[in-house]
């Protein structure tokens, strides 16, 4: 989980009140976070470091020092400023004057969208610059996957001409002195010799051309997402006035993290003014983009369904003061015998989904300190559900059969997932905010990290027969969710004289002993050799599929032996 340091005096100070540390470490709950180290005492005061972990990765919002404070002050019932002064709207768009940034349309397949927006109205001091840089880098790190989805930039506004361009630049005739540098380097120098081009050159180590962002007097901005420019970008404790911009591949997420920092600053006393920055091409919420910009959908509750959930007796009051103190905008109406709430997120908020987001900060506001646990008073037999029976059958069956069990992650790589199984990835799950490209997808199969175990077992005597019975996911427009997830079995035998007839075989003894009538027809799996491969039916329905392994996915997961696999569909032959 995320981990903050807050300058103590800057903490209390956002807050109007200074709590001892065992009040601050209850108060805390109300931001999803804990005490992770308080300061050391013997420091001054403006010295102190608070150390802060947060509980929640949907929350970016707090990880920052404002962002724990600005929680904490609007539970206790406290205002933050008026963001609505420099928020635009779709239909009510905030006067951003001659501050355009044109983008070039080359940056479309590089790094296709930017955000900017000035702060102003008072000297940046040392606590406040510490507090920018970590938040920069928690943004950029956890939320933008380690800058390759968002990087965030600050400079000197005072020094920068508009109209600004951001635009695809040739990295071999282009040269720029970067940051903690004295001496121009051309980008892609930058890339293998600077300190930050070793660290996150990955993110364009493979394009033809690099993002550049300069100003109207061609003098350089950075080159994102990688390293600043050390004249307009070297900010200093004393400027009065920032240009803050961020670009990635996500135009939702880079508008939700400037509406962040935007939100951040304001609370801080800081005057916020848009930037519009021109695209070629369509973004999503149009070519022109005003930042920070209200975008958020509102969601809805009921109020017998919040009572329900939480064993609470709530009044409509009630639940309108508990979401206000957790900073959305709250109105009801009455629907029937019962009372509908819509649920206006705060702009630096979008984790709310469903219903259950709502109650969940309905109890948080409410104080998790009223609740009482409480006894069940229904009394209830309990049995397993058929699919965990079939499941521990299934078991048992193929430990019999000479397999070994193993327990994988059900999240993944791309290149895990999909570029190695040879798969369409049409119908497999991104995750929207993942901690890094490591952790991106929902696996649709059980094969994959059956072969990821196989690759790394190179070394352990053959034959190899290993088997997993988890959980899978796909996209399935029939559900009301848009997705699928199914307890599958999948198997895998690494052998020199593996074949389809074992595969066969196996599918035969498992479905016989697990008392499942079936039949064979011929399937088309790119995962899988032509003709050496078969689709498994029941009543008429495919619930599997059985063969030898391509070699060409043998070859992507560097295995040399012959490997044969299936997979079947528990949850399907539950049904049956």
């Amino acid at each position: 989980m995320p981990k903050i340091e807050v300058n103590e005096k800057l903490f209390f100070n956002l807050l109007d009140k200074k709590y001892d540390y065992d009040t601050l470490e209850q108060k805390l709950t109300y931001a999803k976070a804990e005490l992770d180290e308080k300061p050391d005492m013997s420091k001054p005061e403006n010295e102190r470091v608070i150390k802060i972990e947060l509980n929640d990765t949907n929350r970016p919002d707090l990880w920052s020092t404002n962002g724990v404070a600005r929680q904490l002050k609007l539970h206790e019932g406290g205002k933050t400023v008026d963001y609505n002064t420099f928020m635009s709207r779709k239909g009510d768009i905030k006067d951003f004057g001659n501050r355009i940034v044109n983008v070039d349309a080359e940056l479309k397949d590089i790094r296709p969208y930017m955000v900017a927006f000035v702060i102003s109205g008072k000297p940046i001091d040392d606590p406040m610059l510490k507090d920018i840089i970590q938040t920069q880098e928690k943004l950029a790190w956890n939320f933008g996957r380690k800058r390759k989805s968002i990087s965030m930039g600050v400079y000197r506004i005072a020094d920068i001409s508009f109209p600004v361009k951001y635009h695809a630049v040739d990295p071999d005739k282009t040269s720029f002195v970067p940051l903690q540098c004295t001496e121009p380097m051309t980008c892609r120098q930058i890339l293998t010799e600077h300190p930050k081009g070793k660290d996150f050159g990955w993110i364009l180590q493979d394009k033809k051309k690099f993002p550049l962002l300069s100003d109207a007097k061609d003098e350089v901005l950075s080159m994102a997402p990688i390293i600043n420019s050390a004249t307009l970008g070297a900010v200093q404790v004393g400027d009065k006035g920032l240009m803050v911009e961020l670009t990635g591949d996500n135009m939702e997420n880079l508008i939700l993290s400037a509406n962040i920092v935007a939100c951040d600053f304001a609370d801080c006393g800081y005057k916020i003014e848009p930037i519009c920055v021109k695209h070629p091409y369509e973004t999503g919420f149009g070519k022109d983009i005003v930042v920070p910009f209200y975008y958020q959908p509102s969601t809805k509750a009921k109020l017998s369904r919040i009572n329900k959930l939480l064993g609470t007796d709530f009044t409509q009051e009630k639940v309108i003061d508990a979401l206000t103190r957790m900073g959305s905008t709250v109105t009801a109406q009455k629907d029937g015998d019962d009372v509908e709430f819509t649920l206006f997120p705060a702009p630096y908020r979008n984790d709310f989904l469903h219903e259950v987001d709502i109650i969940e900060d309905v109890m948080i506001g409410a104080g998790l300190e009223n609740f009482e646990p409480e006894t069940p008073s229904d009394f209830t037999i309990g049995r397993l559900l058929p699919i965990t029976y079939l499941s521990r059958k299934a078991k048992t069956l193929m430990v019999g059969l000479g397999y070994q069990e193993m327990i994988f992650n059900y999240v993944g790589s791309k290149k895990d997932y999909i570029d190695n199984m040879l798969i369409d990835p049409k119908h497999v799950i991104e995750i929207a905010n993942p901690m890094s490209e490591n952790y991106q997808f929902v696996r649709s199969d059980i094969l994959s990290s059956l072969l990821r175990a196989e690759s790394k077992s190179a070394n352990a005597i053959f034959p190899h027969k290993i088997f997993e019975i988890g959980k899978v996911a796909y996209l399935c427009e029939e559900e009301n969710t848009g997705t699928r997830t199914r307890q599958n079995l999948g198997f895998l035998t690494a052998a020199n004289n593996a074949n389809f007839n074992d595969a066969a075989s196996e599918v035969s003894a498992l479905l016989y002993f697990l008392d499942h009538t079936y039949e064979v027809t011929e399937s088309d799996d790119p995962r899988f050799i032509p003709g050496r491969q078969a689709a498994v039916l029941a009543n008429g329905k495919k619930i599997g599929i059985f063969g030898e392994i391509h070699p060409q996915v043998l070859e992507n997961w560097s295995i040399t032996v012959p490997c044969v696999g299936g997979e079947i569909d528990l949850e399907e032959m539950a049904q049956h």
